[in-house]
């Protein structure tokens, strides 16, 4: 009798355990913390200050709005991005603002909140090489960044081309300069800086056909409604207020290095 009341104390605990767990909107409450996952070397979108040292960017101020909504504090998470996917399943996360972009496998792992970035991918060439368009890429040498939604777009769009895999863009931006690599894939804006951040001595230039154009999520564990139901509550309330269009001028719009214009609004990911 007194094994099957210990085993039965396991199960409840057990039980109880999962019940816990169950609810991750209550358990961020409980803890007065969101835990925001987030790159950290993607600026404009997540980098870290050089005054401050803080990380700051797009992400950051998503994150730090979503956790306002709650009531909550925010803590900011440094991650990889091929560590942005497992980070949230195994709970070391709450959310993941990171550069995620939507993808039907992707959605097969964890759910993405309302769109909260839209933009195209394009490939950064030299100029010197004279490649202006995507036919005639398909045997070269493309740098992306591991795990990255443009790795997989590459392969699928270019399939005999060369990729090769970096940690960053930054690593694939030293690539292309250093004759490593023949163009980096990644978002059109990261693209622009490091145009505008190479020397005249080594010219780059944009392919204007983009690679694909994607939609950005906030990440979220499957299962998870009402934590799921909030973010999109926060985002939503977020457009109302003109508090996205604002994050987005303030690090992408007409007053940034990258001068480009908001065309799209907070809206489900059409997936």
């Amino acid at each position: 009798m007194k094994r099957f009341l210990t085993l039965l104390a396991g199960i409840l605990a057990l039980v109880h355990g999962i019940a816990a767990h169950a609810d991750a909107l209550a358990d961020i409450k409980q803890r007065g913390t969101l835990v925001c996952g987030t790159l950290g070397t993607a600026p404009p979108f997540s980098f870290q200050d050089p005054k401050t040292r803080e990380i700051v960017g797009y992400d950051v101020d998503f994150c730090r709005g979503i956790a306002d909504a709650l009531k909550v504090k925010l803590q900011i998470k440094l991650i990889a991005v091929d560590a942005r996917i497992p980070e949230l399943l195994q709970g070391r996360v709450d959310v993941v603002a990171a550069n995620l972009g939507y993808t039907a496998q992707r959605a097969q792992q964890i759910d993405f909140s309302d769109a909260y970035f839209e933009g195209p991918a394009k490939l950064l060439v030299r100029k010197d090489a004279n490649l202006t368009s995507l036919g005639q890429m398909e045997t070269k040498r493309i740098a992306v960044v591991k795990g990255s939604t443009s790795e997989a777009a590459v392969r699928k769009l270019l399939p005999q081309a060369s990729v090769i895999s970096y940690p960053d863009p930054t690593s694939g931006f030293l690539a292309i300069l250093q004759h490593k690599a023949d163009a980096l894939c990644a978002s059109e804006l990261a693209l622009v800086k490091m145009q505008r951040q190479a020397d005249a001595a080594a010219p780059l230039s944009i392919i204007e056909q983009p690679v694909y154009s994607e939609q950005w999520g906030i990440g979220i564990r499957k299962n998870e409604p009402a934590l799921h139901e909030a973010v999109d509550h926060a985002l939503e309330a977020m457009e109302r207020s003109g508090q996205t269009a604002a994050i987005f001028d303030r690090w992408l719009g007409a007053g940034s290095e990258y001068k480009i214009r908001r065309d799209f609004k907070i809206a489900a990911i059409k997936g």
